[in-house]
C-alpha cells in the first residue's frame, strides 16, 4: 500500500494508514501532554483553561466551555464553535477532522469517533486504519453516552437521546433515539 506518501498525509486524506509512524506519535503526544495538562488544571483558572484549549484545538469559541476530563487524538483536527458547552468526559478520536457547530450542548460521556478499521482481518492485523468526519451543526444536542460513529453530520438544532448509537447522517430539526439511532419526530 506504500504509494509515496507519509502515514500522516495518508491519514489527512481519509486513506488507510498506520498510527504507529513517528510524526503522527509526535502529535499524539502532544495532544496527550495537553489535555493532561487540561484535565488537571484548577478549575477556578478559566483564562489559563482557555489557552490550553486554544493551543489544543484548531479552533475554540467564544464562550464555550469543555468540562474535564476531555480526550483526543490529535486535537488540530477538531473545531468548536462558539457558545458551545460539553460536559464531562468527553472522547474526540480526531483521526479525521471534527467540526462542533455554535450552541452545541454534548452530555457526559459523549463520544465522536472519526477513527475505523478494515473489517478485512489481514489488513486489521497490519495495524491499517482510517477515518472519516464527523459534523454536528448548529444547536446539535447530544444526550449523555451519546456515540457518533465515523463520517456522521447530524444537522442544525437535531437532539439526539442519551445513549443513543448515531451511525448514519441525521437531518436537521428532528429527535433521534436508539441503537442505531432513528428518528422519532420533527422538531417544531
Amino acid at each position: 500500500m506504500d504509494d509515496g506518501r507519509s502515514m500522516r498525509e495518508r491519514m489527512l486524506a481519509g486513506d488507510l494508514y498506520i498510527a504507529d509512524d513517528p510524526e503522527l506519535a509526535a502529535e499524539s503526544t502532544r495532544a496527550q501532554q495537553l489535555t493532561h495538562r487540561y484535565n488537571t488544571m484548577d478549575p477556578t483558572d478559566g483564562a489559563a483553561r482557555r489557552e490550553v484549549l486554544e493551543e489544543l484545538l484548531a479552533a475554540f469559541g467564544p464562550g464555550s466551555e469543555l468540562r474535564p476530563p476531555v480526550h483526543c487524538d490529535y486535537g488540530h483536527q477538531t473545531t468548536i464553535g462558539a457558545r458551545t458547552f460539553a460536559n464531562f468526559g468527553l472522547v474526540v478520536l480526531d483521526v479525521a477532522r471534527v467540526t462542533i457547530g455554535d450552541d452545541v450542548q454534548l452530555g457526559p460521556n459523549v463520544q465522536l469517533l472519526t477513527a475505523t478499521h478494515p473489517v478485512e482481518p489481514g489488513p486489521r492485523r497490519d495495524k491499517w486504519e482510517s477515518a472519516a468526519p464527523i459534523v454536528l451543526e448548529d444547536n446539535v444536542w447530544l444526550g449523555g453516552g451519546v456515540i457518533v460513529c465515523p463520517g456522521v453530520t447530524i444537522g442544525a438544532n437535531t437532539v439526539v437521546g442519551a445513549g443513543a448509537v448515531v451511525t448514519r447522517d441525521l437531518p436537521a430539526n428532528v429527535v433521534a433515539v436508539g441503537n442505531p439511532a432513528r428518528v422519532v419526530r420533527e422538531i417544531g
